[in-house]
């Protein structure tokens, strides 16, 4: 039984991230076993366990809080939304996504990822990265093509003039394609429960 649809031979094309992913985890890896073989022949095996279980230490730390914070600001964002304020937007560069990626890198074993995690927790570079980030999100989501999940993303941020977001759905009641014949034939199920 066959569709119509045709099916096409033609392989594949890889993404690039898809392609060259697996060899920077490999390269990082590798990287993070010399260096702390390195530290390890220079000032001892003992050092090298000190270093790694103060940067899982850290890291549990610095999780932790970023993760109290969070659930506090979403508390706060309900508690405001229930008394019919607009709630207040958070500072920028504050966000706790950053910080909880901090502390993973803390966590994961290895010098370079401590590093890098430290460097995430200074203020200045996780603004810098969160809106270098931001921006290379709304460039991938602009260039999304139609039907995507990018193209879903844009739509809901629909606004309104007041900045009130505005979802729904176009519903034309001349479409041939949703009239059903039928005793529910007008009915239509509500957007929000």
């Amino acid at each position: 039984m066959t569709t119509g649809v045709p099916l096409s031979t033609a392989p594949r094309r890889r993404s690039r991230a898809r392609t060259f992913l697996p060899l920077a985890v490999a390269a990082w890896m590798i990287l993070e076993i010399w260096l702390l073989s390195l530290v390890a022949g220079a000032a001892g095996g003992l050092t090298v366990a000190a270093l790694l279980m103060g940067g899982i230490v850290l890291g549990a730390v610095v999780i932790k809080r970023a993760g109290r914070r969070a659930f506090k600001n979403l508390t706060n964002t309900f508690q405001q939304a229930q008394q019919g304020r607009q709630p207040t937007p958070q500072q920028p560069g504050g966000g706790n996504g950053l910080t909880m990626l901090a502390g993973l890198l803390l966590i994961l074993p290895g010098l370079l990822s401590d590093v890098a995690g430290l460097l995430l927790l200074i203020p200045p570079v996780r603004a810098l990265v969160g809106r270098r980030a931001g921006r290379s999100l709304e460039r991938r989501m602009a260039a999304a093509p139609a039907g995507s999940f990018g193209d879903a993303f844009q739509q809901a941020r629909i606004h309104q003039p007041d900045g009130k977001v505005v979802q729904g759905e176009v519903i034309r009641e001349n479409d041939p394609q949703r009239a059903a014949p039928g005793p529910h034939a007008g009915y239509r199920p509500p957007l929000a429960p």
